[in-house]
């Protein structure tokens, strides 16, 4: 399994850090960034268009709540799931850059906020 190292571009544009993904680290996933397969996600595709690093860059929802793309059916239940805060991660890639968000996830090992 890959060591979890801190690089901003393992930040998936809805802001889970892949670098520290168990399917990524296994070598089943390249990552948000680089796994063409994840076209059909919504959010990944927006960025993509608008030349954002992750929701982060984005200016038309400051709360990414706000936004359909980012809150949709599939995220709800992936945040029930794994008590995901993906909000809370871009709200920290807002307040702090991309390059620190990716130090402390890689720091803490895991790929997501936790919701409290």
């Amino acid at each position: 399994m890959k060591e979890i190292v801190n690089d901003k571009n393992l930040v998936a544009y809805c802001g889970l850090y892949c670098g520290a993904c168990d399917k990524f680290r296994r070598d089943i996933c390249k990552g948000c960034h680089e796994n063409n397969k994840a076209a059909w996600c919504k959010i990944r595709t927006c960025c993509i268009q608008n030349n954002y690093l992750s929701c982060a860059d984005c200016s038309t929802h400051q709360d990414p709540q706000q936004c359909k793309l980012f809150n949709n059916l599939i995220s709800k239940i992936f945040s029930l799931i794994f008590k995901s805060d993906r909000k809370s991660c871009i709200e920290q890639i807002r307040r702090n850059g991309i390059d620190s968000h990716a130090r402390e996830m890689s720091m803490q090992g895991t790929p997501t906020i936790k919701r409290k």
